[in-house]
């Protein structure tokens, strides 16, 4: 099967995500602050800042997902328990994002998000899939 090809595609595609999502956050907020715009009486300022760093967090986010899918494709084994959590935190975002985008951005970026989770989930189940015939020889020869 197929496993480290798609696990390498994920972690790839997922910090290109995590790079895109950074820098369109700065823009946003660089944008913001030359046009000195405010929401609501809010500090153009504070609305710089907390944009920045909701792009720094999210990238971050994703960054890590990317580099947990990129140890398991090294390492060809599943990723761990704290791994998966945040692989399936990272699938389930994208299915919700998805669901978003259509009404939002369109079908192009519905697509896009579906392509990311199933990367995340084919991840996901491959290796527990492998995990799972390693231990059957065991299991059948214990008691």
């Amino acid at each position: 099967m197929a496993r480290r090809p798609v696990a390498w595609v994920g972690a790839i595609v997922l910090l290109a995500e995590a790079v895109g999502i950074a820098l369109l956050n700065w823009i946003l907020g660089s944008v913001v602050d030359n046009q000195d715009m405010s929401l609501a009486g809010l500090d153009p300022r504070a609305m710089t800042v907390s944009t920045w760093i909701a792009g720094a967090l999210i990238g971050g986010y994703l960054a890590l997902c990317a580099f947990v899918m990129a140890r398991a494709a090294a390492r060809d084994s599943a990723p761990g328990n704290f791994g998966r959590i945040l692989l399936i935190s990272c699938a389930v975002v994208h299915a919700l994002l998805g669901a978003f985008c259509v009404g939002l951005v369109g079908w192009a970026a519905f697509a896009f998000m579906m392509v990311v989770l199933g990367l995340i989930v084919l991840t996901l189940v491959a290796y527990e899939k492998k995990a799972q015939q390693a231990l059957a020889p065991t299991a059948a020869t214990t008691p």
